[in-house]
């Protein structure tokens, strides 16, 4: 789009969980699609939805350096990671799905000898929904997950996004789980599928959530 306002990334969607895997002791990396700086959403940091974590972000030049020099996702070597996430925001629907290298990635992260943990919050499940498996079908289908409701989508009035994660990941096979209330931005719910290999967080407010939720399957493994 080149009208409207600036988009990108959701702030806490990748804060919450860069500082959760970071203060567990582990060295976390930053893609994305491109590589270089990675835009961030700037309603992300206004006042009264900005977290502890977002404002430790924004006095981390380390965490910042990685933002604006992001790995190009055809560069990141997927098997080496434990754990892989995928943040969402507004903008992670114009490039994760309709991203071929993404998709190869996740399945070559699925397969790989670490086993790893793979999950998305929000638009990141898009990240998803192209991955296959060795046969050639789609590597998500069947598996409980969920993202961003079409209900929340059509309460915040949004009808530009070419993608809306929870139409697409039923297009995808997946078995779609997700909490209503309200206003859908007030709700929040984290999935498990049952292989315990992927964890996807509803929306803004599930990233902390999930992000822990993930340490959590990757202990149960010590």
């Amino acid at each position: 789009e080149t009208e409207g306002p600036a988009t990108g990334v959701f702030g806490s969607e990748m804060t919450h969980p860069y500082y959760t895997f970071l203060d567990a002791g582990m060295d976390v990396d930053i893609a994305s699609i491109r590589g270089g700086e990675i835009p961030i959403d700037p309603q992300s940091f206004l006042f009264m939805i900005k977290s502890p974590e977002d404002e430790r972000y924004l006095n981390d030049p380390v965490a910042q350096a990685k933002v604006k020099n992001s790995i190009p996702v055809s560069q990141v070597d997927i098997e080496q990671y434990d754990i892989v996430f995928i943040s969402g925001g507004w903008g992670a629907a114009y490039d994760l799905a309709q991203s071929p290298e993404l998709a190869a990635k996740v399945s070559e992260s699925y397969y790989g000898d670490k086993e790893a943990i793979i999950g998305g919050v929000c638009h990141g499940v898009l990240g998803l929904v192209g991955a296959r498996d060795r046969d050639g079908n789609l590597l998500i289908a069947g598996r409980r997950m969920t993202g961003v409701t079409d209900k929340q989508i059509q309460e915040l009035g949004i009808d530009l996004t070419p993608k809306h994660p929870e139409t697409e990941l039923r297009k995808a096979g997946v078995v779609f789980e997700s909490q209503t209330a309200f206003r859908d931005f007030l709700a929040t719910h984290v999935t498990v599928d049952d292989e315990r290999r992927f964890v996807t967080g509803q929306n803004q407010n599930s990233g902390l959530e999930a992000a822990h939720t993930m340490m959590a399957v990757l202990g149960e493994r010590d």
